[in-house]
């Protein structure tokens, strides 16, 4: 008898397990150019969920603009009452708990004379197992190993997501520093050479006229 209510509590974690992967909702992860303004709609489904929410600025579109410029974030609830408010970031990661079901707004200002690339990414899971299953001594542990497991998968998941684009970013700030590090040697190298010329040609005609002056 206690072997064979330990092969169905493995089968049933290993079942779990998988359904919980299934049930998982993918992140809206998207990325996109940014000129003033750009909305985006979230539809919360259930009250009491805890939505999280992340955003990263890439890039800006300037070759030589290498100040930290960031964007702000607006949320709206379903009744357009305002969630969070966020100004003047190039990267952020934050959460809320859904108050109301409905479609939530996400509204970006760029504030910035420049395009600027945006990671945005919004994740949301719902599970609904728990209430399909009885509770009885054996599904109860089997119940709080799963809700530890789908704790640790969604948060790695977004995570991942979230340090991606923070490399992304990372990465391309560093090019850009060094093709601006490079433009710069390279200019200063041809004020210098132009420099360099110029004295010896002012040397040249100096020497010429002191020549000329010796001979009269």
């Amino acid at each position: 008898m206690e072997l064979w209510v330990k092969g169905h509590v493995a089968l049933g974690l290993a079942l779990m397990g998988l359904l919980v992967l299934c049930q998982m909702e993918g992140s809206d992860g998207l990325r996109f150019v940014i000129d003033r303004e750009e909305c985006f709609s979230h539809d919360a489904k259930y009250q009491g969920d805890t939505i999280h929410v992340s955003f990263v600025v890439i890039k800006v579109d300037s070759s030589w603009h290498n100040a930290e410029d960031g964007v702000d974030l607006v949320i709206k609830g379903p009744s357009g009452e305002q969630i969070n408010d966020i100004r003047d970031k190039t990267s952020e990661k934050f959460e809320f708990v859904v108050q109301k079901q409905g479609v939530h707004q996400f509204c970006f200002t760029n504030k910035s004379p420049y395009h600027e690339t945006i990671d945005f990414d919004v994740h949301a899971a719902h599970f609904t197992y728990y209430d399909q299953h009885a509770k009885d001594e054996h599904f109860t542990p089997l119940l709080e190993q799963i809700a530890k497991l789908e704790e640790a998968l969604f948060n790695i998941q977004f995570e991942q997501h979230w340090l991606e684009a923070e490399t992304d970013r990372q990465a391309i700030v560093n090019e850009g520093m060094g093709r601006r590090a490079t433009h710069k040697a390279l200019i200063e190298s041809g004020a210098l050479i132009g420099v360099s010329i110029l004295q010896v040609v002012l040397l040249k005609r100096l020497f010429e006229r002191k020549l000329g002056s010796s001979r009269v």
